[in-house]
């Protein structure tokens, strides 16, 4: 019977497909920025509402998240889409992909419900890009009860196991005096003075920092004119760790350094958190291996060494992990040399093997849901 259901799965992504390439490319050609993906997340509800699920939308208060659902069934089979771009790059994440992948497999398992005897739900996670829209979710009641989350993400070749890093999001504000830089300088307090010892801090600190710590940021604010004194610095830092653990150690040594450009310089330091920090990923071994398999019968190839690190990077479905099951194998487009966050990764995000990783990825989500289904237990 599993055969079967599976059969059905995959010619239900082969009859829409051609909707959900049309989906990603309209997502693609309007990129939208972390919690302001607006008409994102309505033509990401839209394409399942058509297909009859029910759509939640302004989502537990958040005005760029969704719930979609379909069927009444014990089992709850939760999909995340993904759908926020990066600033100035697009969608060099392939996040376009994420939302049709999640589409996808929603509606290959919509109409096996009843039989499987499951709830599909779709989540529309804004803000994964540095916001954490799933954590804000999960504190708000989402995911509560759900019996397996996946989601699939694009990468430059396939990789089944997620391992990303625990990371926490900050800005950085320094406050000074400013001042004509060439008549009175004595005058002035140099925020951006500050900046240039903390960093310099933070270089000597990575020697004495575990070898997969990764500490990293830009200066979004450096000052208005070369003659006057910056009185107000800003910058973007996250800190990453294999573990949340890990990660409040490093952190507290990555504040001295900020502390230190603030000591050194005479500034003020206001640091804030843009998010919660996101977590490691806790896979769950059965239903990635139901994922693998079915990936591997539709003619993908795991190559983990040629991954390029991309199942390292962070995502706040570590969080979602830590709470229910889940899987987040990564989908590849081909794109080599080409890897995430470049604009040559976003150029891959449309055609012919991005059209492929939709395909195949909405079909291997949607069979691993009904391998899960059948070992529990039920009806398949």
């Amino acid at each position: 019977m599993s055969d079967r259901l599976k059969r059905a799965a995959q010619q239900r992504v082969d009859d829409r497909l051609g909707d959900l390439v049309r989906l990603s490319e309209r997502l693609h050609a309007n990129p939208e920025v972390a919690w302001a993906e607006h008409r994102s997340a309505r033509w990401v509800g839209e394409a399942l509402e058509e297909s009859g699920f029910e759509v939640r939308s302004t989502y537990l208060g958040l005005d760029t998240a969704f719930l979609a659902t379909s069927g009444d069934g014990p089992l709850r089979i939760a999909i995340c889409a993904e759908y926020d771009a990066l600033p100035g790059l697009g969608h060099a994440c392939g996040h376009n992909l994420i939302s049709a992948i999640a589409v996808g497999a929603a509606i290959a398992l919509q109409p096996l419900a009843d039989e499987l005897g499951i709830r599909v739900e779709v989540y529309g996670t804004p803000a994964e890009e540095g916001g954490g829209g799933k954590i804000e979710l999960l504190e708000r009641g989402a995911f509560e009860g759900v019996d397996l989350a996946m989601m699939a993400h694009p990468g430059p070749v396939d990789v089944a196991e997620a391992r990303p890093f625990a990371v926490s999001h900050s800005h950085i504000r320094y406050d000074g005096k400013a001042a004509h830089a060439g008549a009175y300088p004595e005058e002035g307090v140099n925020a951006n003075d500050a900046f240039v010892v903390a960093q310099v801090a933070l270089g000597l600190l990575r020697q004495q920092l575990p070898q997969s710590a990764r500490v990293h940021g830009i200066m979004t604010n450096g000052g208005q004119a070369p003659n006057a004194i910056p009185e107000r610095t800003e910058g973007r830092w996250y800190v990453r760790a294999e573990t949340l653990a890990e990660l409040e150690s490093i952190e507290r040594r990555v504040l001295r350094c900020f502390e230190a450009g603030a000591l050194a310089s005479g500034t003020g330091l206001t640091v804030t958190a843009e998010s919660r920090p996101y977590a490691e990923f806790r896979n769950d071994k059965r239903a990635l291996a139901f994922y693998r398999r079915n990936a591997i019968a539709l003619g993908r190839t795991f190559d983990d060494a040629a991954a390029g690190g991309m199942n390292r990077a962070s995502t706040d479905m570590g969080n979602v992990s830590q709470v229910v099951p889940a899987i987040h194998p990564y989908i590849g487009i081909n794109s080599l040399p080409a890897t995430n966050h470049q604009p040559e990764f976003a150029a891959r995000c449309v055609g012919r093997y991005a059209e492929r990783a939709i395909h195949d990825a909405a079909i291997a989500l949607a069979q691993t849901a009904v391998d899960v289904v059948g070992a529990a237990g039920a009806p398949a």
